[in-house]
């Protein structure tokens, strides 16, 4: 892991982003932390020490800081490079029954839990992961994760559905037993810090599930792989990605996108579009609307795509885009947010072409980096450089598009199977 040096001195020009940052002496590493908000994190430990803080803090030299896309990333780094360097100080404080670990039973069908003291012999009845510093942030995480890897929290499970069984988090009374050791594998990556070379081996699986033309586990696969990059793009482990509850000041997020993509008229509708299909199987796709920055689920509309054969999201999505224009009844937003890069932008913009409409932008975010690439722009805009709500309202819609989309090509993949 690289580091960024910084004297300590030079404190306010950190970054605001979420990451892990270390404090330096003489002797080498004192602390490690994660935060997700480096600068303001950072610069508490020294405007408001703990009685902790003043253990080490008159020792720091140089701040060192790494950040990362999310903080459930910032949460599993911390954990990893804590165990590998053994920081003085977080060492001291490992007996202190403050640290957190997630305990894997070695059962048929292995238990998942939080515990403070792991039993670490090597005849132990569980695998400890860990450890992490705040157990909040942790439960958190696992709460996000258990949609996408559904775990066991109880010894035993009644005969009938449970509630979390409803709620599509437990693998239920009669479980596929290596589909579920399969998971619980998947969840220990994760939790290890190996997300990459877990996303890469199950789209490679992916792959030979739509060459052997097993589409619905290949869906399966897909939509896991997809929700894993959805949360380490943008969850927040310290409370759940809902970027538009609270106050939320839309104006001069408006401002901002309004100069952004040069549109002389106030922004109030914006509208993401997205398609869902495997190997073009039942391709569906979605329109989400935003009003003011806020869902207005009463608009959404839902398209089952007519293309047949190989599967092309370029005309997929200017099939959908052409459908959608025809209905003026809907009324037409000010942006079209289309998920993508620049080719799905001048795919878009193709479907578009002359049609008799009002005055609108079209815009694609592409998920790589979260660029947005706008018509007549050489260079994207990185959402990292714009204000955080706007960037929040942007994500939520493109999500949300995404989301839609594919809960329509379930319920289609399952009335094809049952019929």
């Amino acid at each position: 892991m690289k580091f960024k040096y910084f004297k300590k001195e030079l404190v306010n020009s950190l970054p605001t982003s979420p990451g892990i940052y270390v404090f330096k002496g003489k002797g080498g590493l004192l602390y490690i932390g994660k935060a997700s908000n480096l600068k303001a994190r950072v610069k508490n430990h020294f405007q408001a020490p703990s009685s902790r803080d003043h253990l080490f803090m008159d020792q720091v030299k140089t701040i060192g800081i790494a950040e990362t896309p999310s903080d459930i990333e910032a949460l599993l780094l911390e954990s990893q490079l804590i165990k590998k360097h053994q920081p003085k100080y977080n060492v001291m404080w490992k007996d202190d029954k403050r640290y957190f670990y997630v305990a894997v039973t070695k059962e048929k069908l292995p238990r998942i839990f939080i515990t403070h003291q792991p039993f670490q012999k090597k005849n132990s009845l569980a695998i400890y992961i860990g450890p992490f510093v705040d157990g909040k942030p942790l439960k958190q995480t696992l709460r996000i994760l258990r949609p996408i890897f559904p775990y066991y929290t109880q010894r035993t499970h009644p005969r009938v559905l449970c509630g979390y069984c409803h709620l599509e988090l437990c693998p239920g009374p009669n479980p596929d037993k290596k589909a579920y050791a399969k998971n619980v594998k998947r969840l220990i990556a994760i939790l290890e810090g190996k997300k990459s070379s877990l996303l890469k081996s199950l789209e490679k699986e992916m792959q030979v599930l739509s060459r052997n033309e097993r589409y619905e586990k290949a869906a399966l696969l897909r939509d896991k792989i997809q929700a894993l990059q959805t949360v380490f793009r943008t969850a927040h482990a310290a409370h759940r990605y809902v970027p538009l509850k609270g106050k939320f000041d839309w104006k001069s997020a408006e401002a901002w996108l309004r100069r952004a993509v040069d549109f002389p008229k106030p922004i109030s509708r914006m509208e993401a579009y997205d398609i869902s299909n495997i190997q073009g199987k039942e391709a569906t796709g979605s329109m989400v609307v935003f009003v003011e920055g806020k869902p207005a689920k009463q608009f959404y509309r839902k398209f089952k795509i007519h293309i047949a054969g190989k599967p092309n999201d370029f005309a997929m999505m200017k099939e959908l885009l052409s459908r959608r224009i025809s209905h003026e009844e809907w009324g037409f937003p000010q942006v079209m947010l289309i998920d993508g890069g620049k080719g799905q932008l001048s795919s878009a913009l193709a479907a578009l072409g002359t049609r008799n409409m009002p005055p609108l932008r079209v815009v694609a975010l592409a998920k790589k980096n979260n660029e947005l690439f706008m018509e007549g722009k050489r260079e994207p805009l990185l959402l990292s450089d714009m204000p955080r709500p706007l960037a929040h309202v942007l994500l939520h819609i493109r999500d949300e598009a995404h989301r839609f989309a594919i809960t329509y090509h379930r319920k289609l993949r399952r009335v094809d199977i049952t019929s």
